[in-house]
């Protein structure tokens, strides 16, 4: 097993559980601040061991568990212009800048449509609508849903000729305290679905995300103290630069290096399909 995944299974199975529900209840955090970090599996282990363990002041950190289960199985295809306007709106650290994606949680087969955007003071804001078996992210109901949020979030018309551009898949374990959430990533994997080239993250990392109301989340503190600092680097973006470094990556070239030691490189699907 991948050496990141099989991590995140251990500490999610040595934590204590929580249902969804109460996830929700105590850190849905739609709106919130969030950091990065590339974090190798040795203090990855220690990290969680640190956040999960029963003394810990405050009361321990505790594993997402739903119908038993303990990490999961994601995968998300975002949607682009034809010219990847979203990218480079973050490549080029545009104020209004927004992502927008399809998710589906592979183990329950829930499928959810998410705008995510950076408000004025610098927060992580997801704008979500369920999606039914007979529902497709760029339908009628879809495009008037992103149209609405984007003109009252930011006084924009929603892009033309949306399309899929990069397919991510990975599992996570999510570990919450009050107002804390922790997703712990493993075994990502990225496919541009233009070129059908694809790049596989280092399997000795596990991608780390804090998300709190505050800046600050006591995983922050932890992983600050053993050296490990945020990163440039959202899947989207990143698995991007991955795959297509001749777009530009400047302030994610690091933190790119780092998640995908390997160049992309072509996958089964064949040059020019798409997803």
């Amino acid at each position: 097993m991948n050496p990141a995944v099989r991590a995140i299974g251990r500490a999610a199975l040595a934590a204590h559980p929580i249902a969804l529900d109460e996830v929700n209840a105590r850190a849905q955090l739609l709106a919130r601040y969030d950091n990065s970090y590339l974090v190798p599996v040795e203090i990855f282990e220690d990290l969680a061991s640190l956040l999960t363990d029963p003394r810990r002041a405050g009361g321990p950190f505790r594993a997402l568990s739903i119908g038993g289960k303990r990490w999961f199985r994601y995968h998300s295809t975002y949607y682009d212009t034809p010219d990847l306007g979203t990218f480079h709106d973050h490549r080029q650290g545009r104020r209004l800048r927004y992502r927008i994606r399809e998710r589906v949680y592979r183990d329950s087969g829930e499928r959810q449509f998410e705008i995510k955007l950076k408000s004025g003071r610098g927060e992580t804001v997801k704008h979500r609508q369920r999606l039914e078996a007979e529902d497709h992210a760029l339908d009628e109901a879809r495009q008037g849903f992103l149209a609405g949020v984007l003109r009252g979030s930011y006084g924009i018309e929603a892009p033309e000729g949306l399309t899929a551009s990069l397919v991510t898949d990975y599992q996570r374990a999510t570990f919450v305290a009050d107002g804390q959430r922790v997703t712990c990533d493993a075994g990502l994997v990225v496919r541009d679905t233009l070129t059908g080239r694809t790049a596989a993250a280092d399997s000795g990392l596990v991608l780390v995300e804090t998300k709190t109301k505050g800046h600050l989340t006591d995983a922050d503190r932890v992983l600050h103290r053993f050296g490990v600092r945020a990163a440039e680097f959202t899947k989207y973006c990143g698995g991007y630069a991955a795959v297509r470094p001749e777009l530009g990556i400047n302030k994610w070239a690091r933190a790119v290096r780092t998640a995908f030691p390997r160049p992309g490189f072509p996958s089964p699907v064949r040059e020019g399909t798409s997803a």
